[in-house]
């Protein structure tokens, strides 16, 4: 190696420094010792933040990535941290956001030698990432580097992986083909316009409809199309449901904005805005088993308007009369353009959408409301939710597990403000997201109130992570809703096995103390009339907190999951 060459180990370092990359989110081990001594050494700008768990790092760049726009970059070393990254990058991978984890393994010189922690780490990667490598030469490097921010970035974005085995980090590599494309640095690049005629094909579907309705997926708040959504529903007084991915696409406060439908977070009122529609326009949305109630809605066979970016979506489950495939920011500039030149605004084409949103919003917190004030013990959910909506700051950041805490939050809360204020693991559903994704949305968005929500059962996973979170400093509040079961599959056993409950409940545990043991201020509240004080207290206070609320078991409960409200 020449005195002007770098080594493999530090042409990384200097190619995520020229991808802009300022957080490294990782786990040490014996493959990543020349990684680790690059990052010492080099003048970078970037921020390595040691965590206790691969998992862990994946969800924290999970997390950054999807308040940031721009890739999320987490790394571990060979043989288990390759195994514990996994489900992090699927997660973001299948909910199309981008992450790269970067796996040091073992020397290319031992493979097939049964060498400690020896995995084919290329074949483990290939299903859970859109794009995988193992690099074979140093030279290599830079180019790989590029081509994984290439990948993760353009198109419907996804996770990448870069397997970096130890002794390619010692090989030299010229600094000259260190160099990177701004335009990788954020996600998507390279935006994609519709074809010719597509959007005024969909327009003339759209309004020759009596009842249409707008399904937003999480393409929307993923393309950065939500001025663009507002401008068009707005206009054509169209009413707008979302997935839980889809959430923030409008304001909840939005006239036109209607709420979560499907079977999770939806509840009877916004079903009946699919139900009723006579076209639907599913908007970056896949149209998948929890937003259609498993294709209950809409009838096969029933008008549909597809727009998305990845053309693998359209026609997968609904035969589409007219599909845009483009990225939504454009297709929706161009689909308000065609209406400028019409001379269509508001008034023009009126679908009486924000009448019927506001008639379902009023009848649905009508109920919520009654639930909401009730004084029961343990603590109700919906009372939580609504003591949230009343002490959060507008531009608050909310992330939660898959469990108790999600589907009355995304049916209950109303997100004041348009784009990604809320986070939750859609695609994969693993327990443990919420408390490493809060951490990893705290250093992406330092300025915004950081709240994470999740069971006993999820904080049982990762809490570990406190240590992390303190050493931080990050102004985040934990919410713990504890109820001593992992809650769905108990609700489920209820109601699809006669409750015949088996394995499921766990011995209750006093989940501020433990955080407190961290370092982390914490609070048990058992009392509803104790819990907004608490709350406010908790979410005022500059540090990591942490307010662990008995609440009424999910089997129990009233929630907001349809195959259990029937």
């Amino acid at each position: 190696m020449t005195a002007n060459s770098l080594n493999g180990a530090e042409a990384m370092v200097r190619m995520l420094d020229a991808h802009q990359v300022k957080h490294v989110f990782g786990l040490c081990g014996d493959t990543s010792l020349p990684f680790y001594d690059a990052m010492r050494g080099l003048d970078h700008g970037m921020t390595h933040v040691l965590t206790r768990d691969e998992r862990s790092a994946a969800y924290m760049a999970d997390g950054y990535a999807r308040v940031t726009g721009r890739p999320g970059v987490c790394e571990g070393p060979s043989g288990g941290g390759a195994t514990y990254i996994l489900p992090g990058l699927i997660e973001a991978s299948e909910s199309s956001y981008a992450v790269l984890g970067i796996t040091t393994d073992i020397s290319v010189g031992t493979y097939g030698k049964y060498p400690l922690t020896e995995v084919d780490q290329e074949a483990l990667m290939r299903p859970m990432t859109k794009w995988n490598t193992v690099i074979k030469q140093a030279t290599h490097v830079p180019r790989m580097v590029r081509a994984a921010f290439r990948a993760m970035t353009t198109g419907r974005p996804g996770a990448a992986h870069l397997g970096l085995p130890y002794d390619i980090q010692y090989d030299a590599v010229d600094p000259e083909d260190i160099w990177a494309d701004p335009m990788h640095q954020s996600y998507p690049a390279y935006r994609a316009a519709p074809a010719p005629g597509a959007v005024e094909a969909a327009l003339d579907a759209i309004l020759s409809a009596k009842s249409p309705v707008i399904v937003c997926g999480g393409g929307v708040v993923i393309a950065g199309a939500m001025a663009e959504l507002d401008r068009l529903a707005t206009r054509l007084d169209l009413p707008v449901v979302t997935s839980i991915s889809g959430q923030g696409s409008l304001a909840e406060t939005h006239p036109q904005s209607v709420g979560v439908v499907g079977s999770n977070g939806g509840t009877d009122e916004t079903w009946e805005a699919l139900v009723g529609a006579d076209l639907v326009i599913f908007m970056g949305c896949r149209a998948g088993s929890t937003t259609t109630a498993r294709w209950e809605a809409p009838k096969p066979g029933g008008r549909v308007v597809h727009f998305d970016s990845d053309p693998m979506v359209i026609g997968a489950n609904y035969r589409a009369e007219v599909a845009v495939v483009a990225d939504l920011k454009l297709a929706l500039a161009a689909a308000n353009a065609v209406l400028d030149r019409k001379g269509q605004g508001q008034g023009h084409a009126t679908f009486g959408g924000a009448a019927a949103a506001e008639d379902i919003k009023r009848r649905k917190f009508a109920q919520f409301q009654t639930l909401a004030n009730s004084n029961d013990a343990p603590i109700r959910p919906e009372r939580v939710i609504a003591t949230l909506q009343r002490v959060l700051p507008e531009d608050a950041t909310v992330v939660s597990d898959p469990g108790t805490s999600c589907p009355y939050f995304s049916a209950y809360y109303q997100l004041p403000r348009a784009g990604r204020y809320f986070i939750t693991n859609r695609a994969h559903g693993a327990l443990g997201y919420a408390m490493s994704a809060a951490l990893g949305a705290w250093y992406g968005r330092p300025e915004s109130k950081i709240v994470a929500l999740m069971g006993d059962g999820s904080f049982g996973f990762t809490c570990g992570e406190l240590e992390t979170v303190c050493r931080a400093r990050a102004n985040i509040t934990y919410i713990v809703f504890s109820n001593s079961n992992f809650g769905w599959i108990k609700a489920s056993q209820k109601d699809d096995k006669g409750a015949r409950y088996h394995n499921v409940d766990f011995t209750r545990v006093d989940q501020a103390a433990v955080a407190a043991a961290y370092g982390v201020t914490s609070w048990k509240v058992e009392a509803p009339e104790d819990l907004e004080a608490v709350l406010r207290r908790a979410i005022a206070h500059d540090g990591p907190t942490l307010v662990d609320i008995i609440t009424q078991p999910l089997e129990e409960s009233n929630a907001p999951v349809r195959r259990w409200m029937g």
